[in-house]
């Protein structure tokens, strides 16, 4: 059965969507992936989008969705990003935190050691899977 990893922040819109990138692709369909956010914004940061463009990874079409309860229930690993108490907590399951600077409002010049930070977490992770 292939592990599902959720990533969480509070808007959905850049730090977990960029982790959710990277994980679709250097997972190469071994892990289910989801993200999302406790106030998910409009739309994904224009900023994330071209950092992972520079790195030949598309998100230009995610859209930020809200977190529930089901997804955190259907997750093996979550990963948080500064979302702080508004994760819900299950017994069993395997919790991260990842400290990282916010994207928001930020421009694509601060978003890539962010970015970079991520893909590092990210292979980290998938060597723990």
């Amino acid at each position: 059965m292939k592990p599902t990893v959720l990533f969480v922040c509070v808007h959905n819109a850049g730090r977990s969507q960029m982790a959710a990138g990277f994980l679709q692709q250097l997972g190469e369909g071994r892990i289910e992936v989801l993200s999302a956010g406790s106030q998910p914004a409009d739309s994904v940061n224009p900023a994330v989008v071209e950092a992972m463009a520079e790195v030949g990874i598309d998100i230009a079409t995610e859209q930020p969705k809200l977190l529930t309860d089901s997804a955190v229930q259907t997750a093996d690993v979550v990963i948080t990003m500064g979302c702080g108490d508004e994760c819900p907590f299950y017994p069993g399951k395997r919790y991260e935190d990842w400290e990282l600077d916010d994207p928001a409002g930020q421009g694509v010049e601060a978003v890539r050691p962010i970015r970079d930070e991520i893909k590092t977490r990210v292979e980290a992770l998938i060597a723990s899977l």
